[in-house]
């Protein structure tokens, strides 16, 4: 019997975000991972007081470079963390990223779906996911299976993109700039997973099984200055347009950018995007 069709599309999407974290592994790494990186940290704190009670098993949901589980492994020496991904590039990544911090032999990587998780009932003790369930096909699936393989009593924490509109100045700037060289600006990222309101995060949680469910606001802020925002934009935001230009072409263009990205405030080069922080637990001892 084959799929039900929303399991099959969900099963599709799911390869298609491997498929492109694949692709840009490398530079997002260099590029994205640092604008992420505090507030990805900061996560942690929300799963301390489990891991200070004698939690001792992860699961990273959406690991990606490894950012917030070798911080784990770092911060914690008793503790293990399995990291789950559909990217193999971005494994590998996680995977260099924790033998460079000495934390690796602790540090397990699975190339795995959120919302398929190859694990047995109840066998971690916290679960954690940065930036990620904004991405997964089916939300509501993905927490399901993470409250499955966490034991009783055991914690969750997550973090994502808050759904609101907000203008980066250095982002006008960059298209203006596209649009008077000929070319078609980006086409808006509008990422339908982002979170409604901290109140809908709250809710998709508790709908998923989880009690003692709170969610708060946040907002992450990245300084840019004009040449690092150059760097991001023409080598990884829109690597692959700048690609196709000509030398002598891209130069022109870049000159042009920096000179206007020169004109900004500090202020208005500076990113701010809001985000949701979830914690629960799952129900028992």
């Amino acid at each position: 019997m084959p799929p039900p069709e929303h399991a099959a599309d969900a099963a599709d999407a799911a390869v298609v975000v491997g498929a492109r974290y694949d692709d840009i592994a490398e530079g997002y790494v260099r590029w994205w991972a640092p604008v992420l990186h505090a507030d990805a940290i900061g996560l942690l704190d929300a799963v301390a007081p489990a891991v200070e009670a004698g939690a001792t098993r992860i699961l990273d949901v959406g690991t990606g470079s490894g950012t917030l589980a070798v911080a784990a492994l770092a911060r914690w020496p008793h503790v293990e963390v399995t990291g789950i991904d559909p990217s193999s590039e971005m494994l590998a990544v996680a995977g260099r990223e924790a033998k460079g911090a000495r934390v690796a032999e602790r540090l397990t990587l699975v190339r795995a779906r959120a919302d398929r998780l190859p694990f047995e009932d109840g066998v971690f003790d916290v679960a954690m996911s940065s930036f990620v369930l904004q991405l997964v096909p089916n939300r509501h699936r993905a927490l399901g299976e993470v409250r499955r393989v966490l034991r009783p009593g055991a914690s969750l924490a997550w973090l994502c993109w808050l759904k609101e509109q907000r203008a980066f100045r250095g982002d006008e700037i960059a298209n203006e700039v596209l649009d008077e060289a000929g070319f078609e600006p980006p086409e808006p990222e509008g990422r339908s997973g982002d979170l409604a309101s901290v109140s809908a995060a709250a809710l998709a949680t508790r709908r998923a099984g989880f009690r003692g469910v709170r969610a708060w606001a946040g907002e992450l802020v990245h300084r840019w200055d004009p040449e690092s925002f150059l760097a991001f934009f023409t080598r990884f935001d829109e690597a692959s347009l700048f690609d196709e230009l000509g030398s002598a072409e891209s130069r022109r263009v870049e000159a042009r950018l920096l000179k206007r990205l020169r004109t900004l405030t500090p202020d208005e080069l500076t990113l701010r995007l809001p985000t949701v922080s979830v914690v629960g637990r799952v129900p028992g001892r």
